[in-house]
């Protein structure tokens, strides 16, 4: 049992060791938990009047978290899907509390039980096909950065693979030599192989002679050779999209990011005819739910079924509810 106030060991303990060494979770898991405390200890503090250094675990209640809750998505602007993360990251640190000190055992319930916000599913919004190849040719390929964003742009669509992943990719982590693939590390560090078209091998050889980089160097980088972020791709997309947009017209309308790479490869291989469970296995997905999300939204491939099952024939006997007179007659009576 800690004496005094435990909360500054207790995070100390949860980031070090519950985090990094028990758990094992990535860098990324790791940064996404800090900046929920770093916001969630500043909020608590501006609506208690006091630094965040005189925060004591006490001050950390259920009704402190459900505000914090509705003020990332009322004041900050969040998506349901933001919120439900920085809930996640509180009720990890209060499952570790639990366990680490009982004492405080009644508070982390209270906590541990602030529920999910459950948010609509939409259809994923996903690229045709020459909306992507309007995209793909928008980078002026004579310059360096220009080279690296089609080649970046083109091994997100073929391999389906999230932005942070592809981001990750080493040399080391490509086979040159056919069969092409490359083997991808997503969430919870899980290892996939994906195959490479030899279009992409090609144009990641292009750039690994323009601007080499060990085995174990991250490839794409940026003009002084740090590895790239999300954030920059994001907007250089943006600036693709824009330009593409003026012979695509259909772009104006759809908000593309790096992940809608990822929606087109699924949707595409859906309508290619693609076993949904290689589907699942190309994308890494846990839940085959997930992937089926993608098979809802492809309206060719919809339409095409409905073709194969054709239209009803037409009777030319009433509806048995008409035939059925007695019954009729019986209900008019109730």
């Amino acid at each position: 049992m800690m004496k005094g106030n435990p909360l500054p060991a207790l995070l100390r303990a949860f980031f070090q060791e519950w985090l990094a060494e028990q758990r094992s979770a990535s860098i990324h898991t790791i940064r996404s938990y800090r900046d929920t405390w770093r916001l969630f200890l500043r909020f608590i503090a501006e609506q208690k009047g006091c630094g965040v250094a005189r925060l004591t675990l006490v001050d950390i209640t259920a009704s402190e978290v459900r505000a914090f809750l509705h003020h990332t998505e009322q004041g900050r602007g969040a998506t349901i899907g933001t919120r439900n993360c920085r809930l996640a990251a509180i009720r990890s640190f209060y499952t570790f509390v639990a366990d680490k000190d009982p004492e405080y055992i009644a508070q982390c319930v209270a906590i541990l039980t602030v529920p999910l916000k459950r948010e609509p599913t939409s259809a994923p919004c996903y690229l045709e096909p020459e909306e992507v190849g309007a995209i793909l040719a928008q980078p002026d390929r004579s310059t360096l950065q220009g080279m690296r964003d089609q080649v970046l742009l083109s091994f997100l669509y073929n391999t389906g693979a999230r932005i942070q992943e592809a981001l990750d990719i080493c040399p080391k982590a490509i086979r040159f030599e056919a069969p092409n693939f490359v083997r991808l590390y997503g969430k919870g560090r899980k290892e996939r192989i994906c195959p490479l078209w030899p279009e992409t091998t090609a144009l990641l050889s292009k750039l690994l002679e323009r601007q080499p980089r060990a085995p174990d160097e991250r490839i794409f980088v940026n003009r002084y050779g740090e590895p790239l972020g999300a954030s920059g791709v994001r907007f250089k997309l943006s600036a693709y999209v824009e330009e593409a947009a003026k012979s695509v017209p259909t772009l104006r309308s759809k908000h593309v990011t790096p992940h809608s790479f990822r929606h087109a490869t699924a949707v595409h291989l859906v309508a290619a005819g693609v076993d949904i469970t290689v589907i699942r296995s190309w994308l890494g997905h846990v839940s085959l739910d997930t992937t089926n999300h993608y098979a809802q939204a492809n309206l060719e491939t919809k339409r095409k079924a409905l073709e194969q099952v054709g239209a009803p024939a037409a009777s030319s006997l009433p509806p048995s509810w008409k035939r059925d007179a007695d019954l009729m007659e019986w209900l008019d009576t109730l």
